[in-house]
């Protein structure tokens, strides 16, 4: 059985810290004064966080389209299943393994 929230009530409490906060949000339901409550400032991530954000980023790996025919599929997802990893993660792993292969003989 759900438990039944009081209602808050505007203007909020002023909270000494987190632990306050979260105590009293487990305890009242905002959804009655969710329209009336003042838009929350952007928070800016500390310049090393902001930094990784942005490596990670220029990182990312780049989707792209490619038709393989349904038993390759299918042969790729056993084993994959059988090596506990996802299929799309082995067949990255077989094109990088491809890729060494290849830059080696050039």
């Amino acid at each position: 059985m759900k438990k039944r929230l009081s209602p808050a009530k505007l203007p909020l409490p002023k909270f000494q810290a987190d632990q306050q906060a979260a105590e009293y949000f487990e305890s009242h339901s905002v959804s009655g004064v969710w329209d009336k409550l003042s838009e929350a400032r952007q928070a800016k991530p500390l310049p090393a966080l902001a930094k990784k954000i942005r490596d990670r980023h220029a990182n990312a790996k780049s989707p792209i389209s490619l038709r393989l025919a349904p038993e390759q599929i299918a042969a790729a997802k056993q084993v994959a299943a059988a090596k506990s990893v996802g299929y799309q993660t082995q067949l990255r792993m077989w094109i990088a393994e491809g890729i060494r292969r290849e830059a080696k003989r050039a």
